[in-house]
């Protein structure tokens, strides 16, 4: 059966207009998590349904998430042609434009500095494999993390300059680097700041800063990383060279080709994919399908994905072998394999990424236990965790901080303190602005300087100001209201077991692409026996659920969670009847398809 299910009746399908949980029953789940249905409009539900011949549970979940049916089209079928603005629109974009453009046509040499992570990365190719598209040879720098740390410094700058470099392009950093702009505008150099992380008032010395979150900016579209705007530049530069001429005896580059390097970078910076974002990815996609790109396809070929890659093959599989690169290993060798056109090279950087990769593995797993220790310690009442450690490896400290966010559902900073001054990641939750929060303490003189945008943010900050930090960003939350307390898991609708079915998956796929901002569906399985759930690997538990009415079974398993409350409720509920949420999931072994459930929560069954 397909569709969602009626709370009353768990053999009876169509209506959900009642609550999912009712609050006489379990207001908490058995993680403390409270439940909360989506609500449909009835009306709006037909009329979608009907307008675009989709399933009644795809416009169901439509209209949950508050989609009309003026909205519909453009989110069943994101295309840039519907959402990419005009460039125009940001302050400086025209003449970061016609600076750029004007040194193609001079051959001026110019240079790309770009952030070591994936959306630093994939910025600094897109604009690599475009300038050379027009004939350009730029440089490109990506900053050691360990000894540079992020962003501009005034040494490499100034070492762009000696090379030859008359025009720098910043991408994914460059907000916040007052004296090294200053010091490069002093040298004549002039620096192009592409960025998207939330700055200060008063702004650096550059030529252009194009970025949707400069403060005195007014543009809708702050939620795309700088991938995005790097290919919003190379949008405005196309359009200034086509008007002088530029294309007449030379071919127009297609700018639609590097959209898998957009799509990589947009979902891997964990921006949310509403709007402009989500064209980018869904078009994005289509074009990493083809794997066009080597050095994608060398990654791909390596990890054996052989099904088209998705979300999740960037954000979990080639992600991080571009990001281990400036984590543990060489800075720009993610650059330089998105960038590659000879495969035996390829090769050998994507062999190197995969060593840097296991090497990364195994120091973020002697972190996360360091941290999560202290975590532990701290959790309770505390509404956002800042842990820090002699020793840590600054590489790392990101995904650690990703970790503790997931485990603890609260905004997290990770600091790896080395010589009194501390290099600290953070990870936020949804209703707390860390990037916004690190420039007010570094207003507040408690930050030697940092950024970033909602969900994630950096900083520096010596060692005996790290507890007023915590008491600051502390204070902080607590005025906005705590978002991290009263946690609620969001969910689209219930379903039985039998109606799991891959046609099910298939009817909804089409709302994706799912990440930040437009979450995976989420559905609860009512009344389950939780018949034998299991310890796999070292961290993850698996179990089957068996249906009372139809005995269909589903395989469910719930990934890090031991020693979590999830964890060991699953455990502790063998063999009792249970409503479990979560996601479901399309499985293909020797040409047959099959469905799981990746579990989110679990609460006791609650059906009459």
């Amino acid at each position: 059966m397909i569709g969602l299910l009626d709370d009353r009746n768990i053999t009876q399908p169509d209506d959900v207009s009642h609550p999912i949980i009712p609050s006489s029953h379990h207001p908490l789940s058995l993680t403390g998590r409270s439940w909360i249905l989506r609500e449909a409009d009835e009306k709006l539900v037909a009329a979608l349904s009907q307008k675009y011949e989709i399933p009644d549970v795809v416009a169901r979940i439509l209209a949950g998430r508050g989609i009309g049916v003026a909205e519909a089209e453009n989110f069943l079928s994101p295309s840039l042609k519907s959402s990419l603005p005009d460039p125009s629109h940001l302050l400086d974009m025209d003449a970061a434009a016609e600076r750029i453009a004007s040194a193609v046509v001079a051959g001026e040499t110019m240079a790309i500095f770009g952030d070591y992570d994936v959306d630093g990365a994939t910025s600094s190719a897109l604009l690599m494999r475009y300038l050379r598209s027009l004939g350009a040879k730029p440089l490109v720098y990506i900053p050691d993390r360990m000894s540079e740390g992020y962003g501009p410094n005034t040494a490499a700058l100034l070492g762009l300059k000696k090379s030859g470099a008359t025009l720098v392009i910043t991408v994914d950093c460059g907000t916040m680097a007052f004296e090294p702009l200053e010091a490069a505008h002093e040298a004549g150099l002039d620096v192009i700041v592409v960025d998207h992380h939330i700055g200060e008032a008063r702004k650096p010395k550059a030529y252009a800063i194009v970025n949707p979150n400069r403060l005195d900016e007014t543009s809708a579209h702050g939620q795309m990383a700088a991938v995005g705007v790097a290919f919003l530049v190379a949008v405005a530069v196309n359009r200034v060279l086509r008007a002088s001429g530029y294309f007449t005896e030379r071919k127009e580059p297609d700018l639609r080709q590097w959209l898998d390097l957009v799509a990589l970078g947009t979902v891997c910076d964990v921006v949310p994919l509403t709007g402009i974002n989500r064209a980018f990815v869904a078009q994005g996609l289509k074009v990493l399908a083809g794997r066009e790109n080597l050095g994608l396809r060398t990654i791909l070929d390596l990890a054996t994905v052989q099904e088209s890659p998705g979300v999740y093959a960037c954000g979990f599989v080639v992600g991080p072998r571009i990001n281990a690169g400036g984590r543990v290993g060489k800075a720009d060798l993610g650059v330089r394999l998105l960038t590659c056109e000879d495969e035996a090279e390829a090769l050998s950087l994507a062999r190197e990424l995969e060593t840097h990769n296991a090497e990364r593995k195994a120091i973020e797993s002697m972190v996360l236990e360091e941290a999560q220790a202290m975590a532990e310690q701290m959790d309770g009442d505390c509404p956002l965790l800042v842990v820090a450690g002699k020793g840590w490896h600054p590489g790392v400290i990101g995904i650690v901080a990703g970790r503790l966010k997931e485990r603890f559902h609260k905004p997290v900073a990770v600091i790896a303190v080395n010589d009194n001054v501390g290099k600290a990641s953070a990870r936020s939750v949804s209703g707390f602005d860390f990037g916004a929060a690190v420039i007010a303490a570094h207003a507040s003189g408690l930050l030697l300087g940092g950024g970033g945008h909602a969900m994630a943010a950096g900083f520096s900050v010596e060692t005996d100001k790290i507890a007023a930090l915590a008491e600051f960003l502390q204070a902080r939350m607590r005025s906005q209201g705590n978002p991290a307390t009263g946690r609620k898991l969001t969910l689209d609708g219930t379903i039985s077991i039998a109606g799991a079915t891959p046609e099910l998956i298939t009817n909804l796929d089409c709302l994706g692409p799912f990440g930040q901002g437009n979450p995976s569906v989420r559905l609860v399985v009512r009344g389950t026996v939780n018949l034998r759930p299991e310890i796999v690997g070292e961290h993850h538990v698996k179990t089957l659920l068996i249906d009372r009415v139809s005995n269909a079974r589903l395989s469910a398993i719930a990934f890090r969670v031991m020693g979590t409350k999830l964890g060991d409720a699953l455990l502790a509920t063998r063999g009792q009847i249970i409503d479990i949420a979560g996601q479901l999931r399309l499985q293909e072994w020797n040409g047959k398809k099959s469905v799981s459930l990746m579990i989110d929560d679990v609460a006791n069954e609650t059906m009459a």
